[in-house]
């Protein structure tokens, strides 16, 4: 294949098309505060920096299974926090969840004629894993179960192609939603009696603030059966560890094992160092409660500025982020309106499907500092 005809099926890169809002933002008097992405911005904790540090003398090339200490931290960190039973053997470490996620359906076989399901409201990356393996994909929100209600391009299935994978996302990137036991039990059923593969990407699970997320692989979800299933899960948000790209997978014995078969092959190996540090993250919660009460403050002075700048906040009951509208703009106009009179910087809605039309995404990933500057600034603009 041509390699201009792979980069022709992407669109646009997100972030690539807010350039001129970050320039409009830059302009402001005091510097302009970001918060278009879910970048952390606190420091790596100590004990994952010791476990890196401790472990750099790795000359050797590291297991793509991962250590058998990594898989068992895994695993018992989702036992302990999830109420999740995984066998250590059955986890699988990926080099960052959006990597795994773009390359899923390539690994999974899928190409043209075969179907992907995602959300409506969807972070990017899973329209980009179709397009990579010349897929289609199809906005759908399986969590409303019976085939009828999920919406006129799913109950044209025969004309798309063949069902092969579905995206779940609780909590929500961008909404913040959480969805209930019953919700996922419907899309787990939907997916069995389809023969599709569900992938719940869980990386926003351990921030419930109004709402307990639940993961797929709940006994309550799943009827204690992993069959048909993956969960994602991610440690950039929870320890801080974007820059390490500090990811994990697990659900069905059979996937996974293919999963792992490929990356084998691939090179796909999540250097020696950075498992140490993962299964040091893994292993620690003091640190993990730690990060969620700093955002959890930054959230609740988010909440009250846009909320007293006459702004309205919509779900957003888990995750990194606020999802607002404002009476009198669209996404664009109001995310215009923050940079060019505020200095911040705001995702608009649209970035992440048509629905998405009337709200901005605010992550809560700043400092307390710039938070505060920012609900100062909405309040000069009221």
């Amino acid at each position: 294949m041509n390699p201009s005809t792979l980069a022709a099926r992407l669109p646009v890169f997100t972030w690539d098309r807010i350039a001129p809002l970050r320039e409009k933002a830059g302009l402001h008097p005091n510097g302009p505060v970001d918060l278009s992405m879910g970048t952390p911005v606190d420091p790596v904790p100590d004990v994952i920096r010791a476990a890196l540090a401790a472990a750099s003398d790795a000359p050797g090339y590291p297991a793509t299974w991962g250590t058998p200490r990594l898989r068992a931290a895994a695993a018992g960190w989702l036992a302990r926090d999830h109420g999740v039973g995984v066998s250590p053997d059955d986890v699988l470490p990926v080099l960052g969840t959006k990597e795994f996620i773009a390359w899923l359906p390539v690994m999974l076989g899928l190409g043209p004629g075969d179907v992907l399901v995602r959300p409506a409201l969807a972070y990017p990356t899973y329209d980009i894993g179709a397009r990579l393996a010349g897929a289609t994909a199809v906005a759908a929100d399986l969590s409303l179960g019976a085939d009828l209600s999920l919406g006129a391009d799913l109950s044209l299935g025969a004309d798309l192609g063949r069902f092969r994978l579905g995206w779940l996302n609780s909590p929500s990137n961008p909404t913040g939603r959480v969805l209930t036991v019953a919700e996922m039990r419907a899309a787990v059923e939907w997916a069995r009696r389809h023969g599709v593969v569900l992938a719940s990407d869980e990386c926003y699970l351990t921030l419930g603030w109004e709402a307990a997320p639940v993961s797929v692989l709940h006994p309550d979800v799943c009827g204690g059966s992993a069959q048909g299933l993956l969960a994602v899960h991610s440690l950039s948000k929870r320890s801080n560890l974007a820059g390490y790209r500090a990811g994990f997978v697990t659900g069905d014995p059979a996937l996974v094992a293919d999963l792992l078969a490929i990356r084998k092959q691939a090179g796909m190996i999540m250097p020696g160092p950075v498992q140490a540090a993962m299964t040091a993250a893994l292993e620690d919660e003091v640190h993990a409660s730690e990060q969620r009460e700093r955002y959890r403050h930054r959230r609740s002075v988010l909440r009250d500025a846009f909320g007293s700048a006459g702004w309205r906040v919509d779900h957003s009951e888990a995750g990194l982020y606020l999802w607002v509208t404002h009476p009198a703009h669209d996404c664009w106009s109001a995310a215009e309106l923050l940079a060019a009179q505020g200095g911040i910087l705001v995702a608009p809605g649209e970035l992440y499907g048509s629905a998405g039309s009337r709200h901005v995404r605010v992550a809560l990933t700043a400092t307390d500092e710039q938070i505060a500057a920012v609900a100062q600034r909405l309040a000069e603009l009221g």
